[in-house]
């Protein structure tokens, strides 16, 4: 039967009911009936005898609940292996650099100049000069630089010696080939390839060049002085070797021995001028560990630079000042070497064999 005062047939679609309105703010929603702890039986169920009107529902089972504590464990898994993971790599990755947190041995350079017996033979095609001396079985520049077969190590492999050798042969390049840090002062192309831990000293001896065996120029690289010369031709003629070796399980060492001949002429002389040839032969030592090789970068360790024609007198610490065509040796030997100086290095000079001399 309806409630009070409403109509048999129930209240109209549309019209509101007072007595309804007294609970309209109680909502029994489907989650609310669902969750209710008792349930009242089905007529059906009640024909039975003594069979209760209500009974109790078994417990719902809460996934919502129970899917969180879930989710919050894969969660925490997830973040254990992620942890795990880089934990290892940073062990185990082969490009990993030794954890010794060794730095880069500061580079010792030797510049030696190689002083003529007599005058510097010349000719104005360099060509000829090259035909008529020891480097006319030189090949012409990067070609010269050839890389030996590689082979793995205990500690490194294959690809890890290519990468030596390669940066190796790039150093060489770009600090004796290339024409911009040859005449043209620049020194760029060879920073970039060192191992930061040498930029200080690196950039200590362009900015105070000092003949103490670790800040010359020279020991970093080739360059002449702009005001005295310039290249004639810029084939340059090179011949030299590379070995890859273990200094232990986290280094790769890499030596190299290379001569390099030059054709020079006197500064703005023009293509007319007479040329003649100057010699460098640089021995350098690199060291790598699998942070540089990663990187593409070296330490310089030892250089020792031999060259001439060179006056023994002249200053070869910041620039090569070469003997030109027609030119001799000034008298007198190179600068005095003061024994009881800090750090000193001994002054060397050398004598340019005849036989290093193009005939004419």
């Amino acid at each position: 039967m309806g409630g009070p005062g409403e109509p048999p047939e129930g209240t109209p679609d549309g019209a509101s009911n007072g007595a309804d309105d007294e609970y309209r703010s109680v909502v029994f929603d489907e989650s609310f009936v669902r969750a209710a702890r008792l349930q009242e039986s089905s007529a059906q169920e009640r024909v039975g005898d003594h069979a209760p009107a209500v009974r109790r529902r078994p417990p719902l089972r809460r996934t919502r609940s129970r899917g969180l504590p879930r989710q919050a464990l894969i969660l925490v898994l997830l973040i254990a292996v992620a942890f795990g993971t880089a934990i290892y790599l940073g062990v185990r990755h082969p490009y990993q650099s030794s954890g010794s947190g060794r730095p880069a041995e500061p580079l010792r350079m030797t510049v030696i100049p190689l002083s003529p017996r007599g005058r510097v033979p010349g000719a104005t095609d360099p060509e000829q000069l090259y035909a008529n001396s020891p480097a006319a079985q030189l090949r012409v520049g990067a070609d010269g630089i050839a890389l030996p077969a590689a082979r793995r190590t205990a500690n490194f492999s294959d690809s890890q010696v290519v990468t030596a050798l390669t940066t190796a042969k790039d150093y060489l390049v770009r600090s004796s080939l290339y024409p911009d840090v040859l005449t043209g002062g620049q020194t760029r192309p060879v920073r970039v390839l060192l191992d930061p831990d040498q930029l200080e000293q690196f950039d200590q001896s362009f900015a105070l060049p000092t003949a103490d065996g670790r800040h010359a120029p020279l020991g970093w690289l080739v360059r002449f002085d702009p005001a005295r010369a310039e290249l004639a031709d810029r084939k340059i003629r090179v011949r030299g070797s590379l070995e890859a070796t273990e200094a232990d399980p986290s280094t790769l060492e890499v030596s190299t021995d290379h001569t390099f001949v030059y054709a020079l002429r006197p500064a703005g002389a023009g293509d007319g001028a007479e040329a003649s040839l100057f010699t460098v032969r640089r021995e350098l030592r690199f060291r790598f560990d699998r942070e540089d090789l990663r990187l593409h970068q070296a330490e310089v360790v030892a250089s020792i630079l031999q060259a001439g024609p060179l006056s023994c007198a002249d200053d070869a610490t910041n620039h090569l000042r070469p003997l030109l065509a027609g030119r001799t040796a000034e008298a007198g030997g190179p600068a005095g070497t003061d024994p009881y100086a800090p750090r000193g290095a001994v002054a060397l000079c050398g004598t340019l064999a005849d036989s290093a001399q193009p005939r004419t």
